[in-house]
């Protein structure tokens, strides 16, 4: 297993411009990069905070913007060295996909889905933002 830290935690908003601002002017972090979807309809903005790699922020817009307040945080995500080689390990252990396969985003960081035990969203993602 190659699975090296926990990724990111993605929170799915409304207006992705009000979502940054709020996460840069009063939690203090910074914005990182902004990422569309290769699917022409999502946006992504990743935030962090200076000098903590290990912690990062994705916020997520035009996702689903009906779910409840307590259905915001998408999922966790974990970097990972080698994207097939852990598709294929997730494969081989039986549990449910959610993407059947890797997806690759326009900034060539590539990443798929899959379900934990209680149906909670997990994502193994392979960075090119270091």
């Amino acid at each position: 297993m190659t699975v090296r830290k926990l990724e990111h935690t993605g929170i799915m908003v409304g207006n992705l411009d009000t979502s940054i601002q709020f996460y840069t002017e009063v939690i203090g972090m910074n914005l990182k990069d902004i990422v569309n979807h290769a699917n022409g309809v999502i946006r992504l903005a990743f935030l962090g905070f200076e000098g903590q790699e290990s912690i990062e922020l994705e916020l997520i817009e035009g996702y689903n913007a009906q779910l409840p307040v307590e259905g915001k945080v998408h999922h966790l995500a974990f970097t990972v060295d080698d994207i097939e080689s852990e598709f294929k390990r997730i494969q081989a252990l039986g549990i449910e996909l959610i993407d059947q396969e890797i997806v690759t985003l326009p900034n060539g960081s590539r990443y798929f889905f899959f379900k934990g035990p209680e149906g909670e969203w997990l994502e193994m993602f392979q960075s090119t933002r270091n």
